[in-house]
């Protein structure tokens, strides 16, 4: 289990191990989520750009926006 100190204006410094399993780098952003029970997780936040091809499949075509809005259609109507 890793720890650090809070200092008296809030800041703390994330132990080696935290920032290699986060994959932090210098100017990184965090995110953090409060969960119920007092639990915290903590996640690096990721540039709009990184998403870029993330549900690319290989072999696969993109779909056009009139395929896009068929499919919303279809899905509207409850067609399979």
């Amino acid at each position: 289990m890793q720890e650090s100190t809070v200092t008296i204006r809030g800041q703390t410094t994330l132990p080696r191990d935290v920032r290699q399993a986060l994959g932090l780098q210098p100017g990184d952003k965090l995110r953090y989520l409060v969960l119920e029970g007092g639990e915290v997780r903590i996640l690096r936040t990721r540039p709009v750009a990184e998403l870029a091809g993330m549900l690319a499949r290989e072999g696969a075509r993109p779909v056009t926006l009139d395929e896009m809005e068929q499919a919303i259609a279809a899905g509207g109507a409850g067609e399979p």
